[in-house]
C-alpha cells in the first residue's frame, strides 16, 4: 500500500518527539532550501519535547474526538459530546488542549462553537536509536 501524500485532497499531520534544537535545525534546512529556490512540500507537523506530552495528547479519548470530528463534522461542541457519550465540560477541556497544539480548529458559529480538523490522518514519529 502506498503511503498517503500531502495533497490538497489528503493531508497527513506528523506528530513527533524532538528536541528544540532538532526542530530548529529542520526548519533551518527548509528555509535554506527555499533560499536556493527549491520547491518544498507543505509541512504539517506538531513537535513535542517529551514522550509523555505526546501520550497525553493522543490518548484514546482524544483520538476518539478527532475521529468523530473528521467523520461526522459536528455542528457544535455539545453535538460532539453527545456523539461520543461524554460530558460537555470534559470534551470542551480536551478540545481546548487539542486546539492549543493546532490539532483542532474551533470556529464561532453563532452561539455554537464548531470543531474541525484539517488533516486526514496522523503519522507518529518517535526516535528510538537517537539520543
Amino acid at each position: 500500500m502506498n503511503a498517503p501524500t500531502n495533497t490538497p485532497t489528503h493531508r497527513t499531520l506528523t506528530v513527533r518527539v524532538a528536541s528544540p534544537s532538532d526542530a530548529f535545525e529542520d526548519l533551518t534546512e527548509r528555509f535554506e532550501a527555499l533560499d536556493r529556490g527549491e520547491e518544498i512540500d507543505p509541512l504539517y507537523r506538531v513537535t513535542f519535547q517529551r514522550e509523555e506530552d505526546l501520550q497525553r495528547l493522543l490518548s484514546a479519548k482524544n483520538i476518539q474526538l478527532l475521529r468523530t470530528i473528521a467523520r461526522e463534522s459536528p455542528d457544535s461542541i455539545r453535538a460532539l459530546a453527545r456523539g461520543v457519550g461524554r460530558d460537555i465540560r470534559q470534551v470542551h477541556d480536551n478540545l481546548s488542549e487539542l486546539e492549543a497544539y493546532g490539532l483542532v480548529e474551533i470556529e464561532d458559529d453563532g452561539r455554537a462553537k464548531r470543531p474541525s480538523v484539517w488533516y486526514d490522518d496522523i503519522e507518529i514519529n518517535v526516535p528510538i536509536a537517537a539520543g
